[in-house]
C-alpha cells in the first residue's frame, strides 16, 4: 500500500481501515461467515499508517470498522476518520475538578502545567483526579496557558498586559512608501571604552519605513537623548525626504518637547505606541535581531570596538546586504520596493530650517533695568527697540544656546537672534543713541497750573453756593 506523507494522520488511518474492511463491503459476507472472515483479516499484516512498521488488528477492532463503514454508507472513508475530540470539555474531569482547576489557575498563573496538577492532587485526591494528560489537555482547550512574570509591575504595565488578553493583535503595512516611518533605540549587546576609561553601551538610533523596510538613516550614539535623536532624524529627512507619520515610542527623547514641537512645523504626523506595548513597532524588533545576529555577531573577535567603526560596518552592512536581500514578508529587497513606489514623500527643507523646526517656545520677562532676560540661568540681551515688551516669547533648543531667537508672541514668526550678555564688552562705557521715535517728550518749562479736571470740579462746586465746608485759620488769611 503506497503512503501519503503529506496528507493528514486521520486521512492516513481512514484510509487504511476502508483497505482493511473494503473487501467485506465489496462482498459483503454471507450469515455467519463474518467471524470467518475477521478470523483472516486479523492474521495478515498491515503497514501502520504513521511509522511505516507491520503492525496487526484484532478480531473486534475489525469488526467495529466494518460496522462503522456501513453506517456511513455514501461515504465510508469519512465514517472511518477518528472522530476529534470534544474542545472544552472532558467526560474524566468532575464539576468540582474543573473548579479547583480554574480557581487554582487563577491565583497562580505562573505555575506550569505539572505544577498545577500535582498541587490538585493535594487539593482534590489522587482518587478523585484524573491523569495529568487528561488534565493538560483540559489547560490547552481552555487556553490556561502559563503566564510569565511581567518585567514591570506598575499601573500601566499591568493595564498593558491586560488590554493584550483582550484585543487581537493583527499585522499592518501601508501601501506607500514614506508614509509611515518607525523610530526607536536599540542597546547593544556589548559595551564601548571611551578614552576618559568609561564602559558605555552604545545605542542605535534607527529610522525604518513601513512599506518598503528601507533604513532611512541608523547611526550609533553614546545616549538616548532628544538631541541624539533629532541630529538622527534630521539625516534621515535629508536623505529620504519628510514622511507623512513618524510612529515611536513614549521615550523621555521621543515625548521632548523639542521633538514634537519640531515633527509639528514639518508637517509629520507624530503617532506613538501604547505604553508597554513593544510588539505594536515589530519591524523594529525584527530589524535589531538581525543587526545582533549579523553586524554584531561578526564584530564579536574584535577587541578594540570604537563608535566609529561600529557606525561604518552597520552603514556597510546596510547598504550593501540589508537593502539588496530579499525580504520573505516584502517578496523582494528593500531598494526595489522602495524604488517601485507609490510615494507619497515631501522635500526636505534645508539644514538650517530643519534646526529651527526642532526648538521650543518659552516665555520670560524682561528686566526693565538693562534689558535682559535670564534662559538657563544664563542672560541675554533684548534689542532696545523690542525694550517696551514686558513678557517676551524666546524660541531655542535646550541643548544649544547659540541659536536662541525672539519670536512675536502673536504670530510666531522670528523677529532677530539674542545673544548672551557680555558685561566685559559693555564695559567700555559706550552706549546706543536711542530712535528719536521712542524719546519721551522733555517737560515743560514752566507748570501748566491747575489741571483741567481740577477746574472743572472747582467751577461745579462754585455754582452750588454752599459755604466753604472749613473753617480758615489766622495763618490762611496771611
Amino acid at each position: 500500500m503506497s503512503q501519503h506523507h503529506d496528507l493528514p494522520a486521520g486521512d492516513r488511518w481512514a484510509r487504511l481501515r476502508f483497505a482493511v474492511v473494503g473487501p467485506l463491503l465489496a462482498a459483503p459476507p454471507e450469515p455467519g461467515q463474518l467471524r470467518e472472515l475477521l478470523a483472516i483479516l486479523s492474521a495478515k499484516v498491515w503497514r501502520h499508517p504513521v511509522t511505516g512498521a507491520d503492525v496487526q488488528f484484532g478480531h473486534s477492532t475489525i469488526e467495529r470498522w466494518y460496522y462503522q463503514a456501513r453506517r456511513a454508507a455514501q461515504d465510508p472513508v469519512t465514517g472511518l476518520r477518528n472522530r476529534p475530540r470534544m474542545r472544552g470539555t472532558s467526560r474524566s474531569l468532575s464539576p468540582a475538578a474543573i473548579q479547583a482547576i480554574r480557581e487554582q489557575y487563577r491565583e497562580h498563573p505562573g505555575w506550569t502545567c505539572q505544577l498545577h496538577y500535582d498541587n490538585l492532587k493535594v487539593t482534590l485526591g489522587a482518587a478523585n483526579l484524573p491523569s495529568y494528560a487528561t488534565v493538560r489537555r483540559y489547560f490547552v482547550a481552555q487556553g490556561l496557558f502559563r503566564e510569565r512574570a511581567p518585567r514591570h509591575t506598575s499601573a500601566g504595565a499591568m493595564l498593558a498586559r491586560d488590554r493584550l488578553e483582550r484585543l487581537e493583535v493583527r499585522s499592518f503595512e501601508v501601501e506607500h512608501v514614506a508614509a509611515l516611518w518607525h523610530l526607536d533605540f536599540h542597546h547593544g549587546s556589548r559595551k564601548l571604552l571611551t578614552r576618559d576609561g568609561q564602559w558605555i553601551t552604545p545605542m542605535l538610533l534607527c529610522v525604518l519605513d513601513d512599506r518598503s523596510r528601507i533604513v532611512c538613516h541608523a547611526q550609533w550614539y553614546l545616549d538616548e537623548t532628544a538631541q541624539s535623536l533629532i541630529h538622527g532624524l534630521c539625516q534621515a529627512f535629508q536623505r529620504r525626504g519628510l514622511p507623512r507619520a513618524l510612529m515611536t515610542d513614549n521615550g523621555a527623547a521621543m515625548l521632548a518637547e523639542e521633538t514634537v514641537a519640531g515633527l509639528h512645523a514639518l508637517g509629520v504626523l507624530h503617532q506613538t505606541t501604547l505604553p508597554y506595548s513593544p510588539y505594536q513597532n515589530a519591524k523594529q524588533e525584527t530589524f535589531w535581531a538581525r543587526i545582533e545576529g549579523r553586524v554584531m555577531a561578526m564584530l564579536e573577535g574584535e577587541p578594540n570596538l570604537t563608535l566609529d567603526l561600529l557606525n561604518q560596518a552597520t552603514h556597510a552592512w546596510i547598504e550593501r546586504e540589508y537593502h539588496r536581500a530579499h525580504h520573505s514578508e516584502i517578496g523582494c529587497t528593500p531598494l526595489e520596493r522602495c524604488l517601485a513606489g507609490p510615494d507619497v514623500r515631501r522635500e526636505c527643507p534645508a539644514s538650517d530650517a530643519l534646526r529651527a523646526a526642532f526648538r521650543i517656545d518659552v516665555t520670560r520677562t524682561q528686566r526693565r533695568s538693562d534689558g535682559t532676560v535670564s534662559l538657563a540661568a544664563q542672560r541675554f540681551e533684548i534689542p532696545a527697540r523690542y525694550r517696551q515688551l514686558r513678557q517676551v516669547r524666546l524660541r531655542y533648543a535646550r541643548w544649544d544656546l547659540s541659536h536662541v531667537d525672539l519670536a512675536d508672541a502673536d504670530t510666531g514668526v522670528v523677529l532677530c537672534p539674542l545673544r548672551p550678555l557680555d558685561k566685559a564688552a559693555n564695559a567700555d562705557g559706550q552706549r546706543r543713541r536711542l530712535d528719536d521715535g521712542s524719546i519721551a517728550h522733555p517737560p515743560a518749562a514752566s507748570p501748566p497750573g491747575v489741571a483741567p479736571l481740577l477746574r472743572q470740579l472747582l467751577a461745579e462746586h462754585a455754582a452750588t453756593g454752599l459755604p466753604p465746608a472749613w473753617i480758615p485759620t489766622e495763618l490762611e488769611d496771611i
